[in-house]
């Protein structure tokens, strides 16, 4: 008889081992990854970036320590990162995956951060890249992928959902809806209904809404992108509808230029002057959205009368507002690594909707991922039609053409060169 309980506890053990390793199995499959390598391998893996910190990505560091509590892994800031790279991928301490941009392929000058790339796209990886949005993900024409998007960025608007509501208005989703509601907030005794950085081109008020307006322009058109990008100056007339469009919106009296202008950078300064409550409207990039959770503590405006906000795509065509989508920060491995086995185990582990969902919340940035839902502030773009997402990436245009649309914009805002003046001067414009 004991002989016979013995062997029922012993098979009930075995079973319920067997269940509970299947119970952790299917955990890891539900959330994304199971570990592929030994769980007891010691290594050391660092991750090379730009950042001051990356504490969203330290994050994800320790929950890769449950599956493999032996592997050290290190963020570290290279200073000048854009220009020092190469040097450090070409030296004795190259990291084992490094930050990368879209803008660096094809250009001689970071040559060294694409050909230390890996092929992220080869299956044996086992990247889950069906879960990040296809037109963010670099073309290279060969089908080959150096580096993965973890986190997007857009253009759009920053939004007092309680202005709204005090005033009865709903939030502009065309251009017409878009005056009608400044004039609507004016005439209620709001100075500024919209505002947005003005004292430089890049991430201006006016680059922020012109840029996805003149992409609606040029999509369908290849022999405008091939010109643009060939900084042909025959292509300065492909600018024509959209610095219209930039002095009917500054006619329409949407933004008051001289008020703008007094906000210093488009960052904190823009958030701080969001946050004293008086502005329904604030034109700014993702990553100035970013930084507005850490910084409703600094606003004393903001802590007396809080409010919520959410970012939305900024409304200059008639047909709807346009979202433009765009990679921000992309993740390369370096293919010499000493322990590459495990940076791709660890990329295999944060490429999925779960982990870069979870990241992009913790940075405050915009997920690369399908799935938008997730976090109300940026919802608003996962609403937009698909016929009305519009990605550089798959447009074609290089960072050049996009230099000399911003540059010419700006011109004609601040008032410095007329129209015909600015598309005159297309791939004139220095960087």
């Amino acid at each position: 008889m004991k002989k016979a309980i013995s062997m029922l506890l012993a098979v009930m053990m075995i079973l319920g081992m067997a269940a509970c390793g299947a119970e952790k199995q299917e955990a890891a499959t539900e959330e994304g990854f199971s570990p592929s390598l030994d769980t007891s391998t010691e290594c050391s893996i660092t991750v090379a970036g730009g950042y001051d910190n990356f504490e969203a990505l330290e994050a994800e560091f320790d929950k890769f320590n449950e599956y493999y509590p032996n592997a050290e892994l290190t963020f570290t800031k290279v200073d000048d990162y854009n220009n020092m790279i190469g040097m450090v991928l070409d030296g004795n301490d190259a990291p084992d995956i490094y930050v990368n941009y879209s803008w660096m392929y094809g250009r001689e000058q970071y040559k060294a951060s694409i050909d230390h790339a890996e092929d992220l796209a080869d299956p044996a990886l086992g990247l889950d890249l069906d879960c990040i949005r296809s037109n963010i993900i670099l073309n290279t024409g060969d089908g080959t992928l150096p580096m993965v998007p973890v986190f997007a960025n857009t253009y759009g608007m920053l939004v007092n959902n309680g202005l709204f509501e005090k005033e009865g208005l709903s939030v502009p989703t065309t251009y017409q809806e878009l005056v009608d509601v400044c004039n609507a907030f004016r005439e209620k005794g709001y100075e500024n209904p919209m505002m947005g950085f003005s004292k430089e081109e890049t991430t201006s008020v006016f680059t922020l809404t012109a840029y996805p307006f003149f992409c609606e322009t040029v999509a369908n058109d290849a022999e405008a992108v091939k010109k643009l990008n060939a900084l042909d100056a025959s292509a300065g007339e492909y600018m024509r509808p959209t610095l219209e469009k930039m002095e009917q919106f500054l006619n329409d009296g949407c933004v008051d230029p001289d008020a703008c202008a007094k906000i210093e950078d488009n960052y904190e300064a823009v958030i701080l002057r969001f946050f004293e409550g008086d502005v329904p409207m604030m034109t700014c990039s993702g990553d100035t959205v970013s930084g507005t959770k850490k910084r409703e503590s600094r606003s004393e405006a903001f802590i007396a009368n809080p409010f919520t906000y959410t970012f939305v795509p900024v409304p200059m065509s008639d047909e709807g507002a346009n979202f433009l989508d765009m990679p921000n920060l992309q993740f390369s491995v370096n293919k010499d690594s000493q322990n590459l086995d495990m940076a791709n185990e660890f990329m295999r582990f944060l490429i999925t909707q779960q982990e870069l969902n979870n990241m992009a919340q913790n940075k405050g940035l915009m997920s690369p991922t399908k799935d938008l839902s997730f976090n109300s502030v940026y919802a608003a773009f996962g609403e937009v039609p698909e016929s009305r997402i519009l990605s550089p990436e798959v447009i074609g245009l290089t960072d050049d053409a996009v230099i000399q649309l911003r540059q010419a914009v700006y011109g004609v805002c601040t008032g410095a060169m007329t129209i015909d003046e600015a598309i005159g001067k297309y791939g004139t414009f220095a960087n």
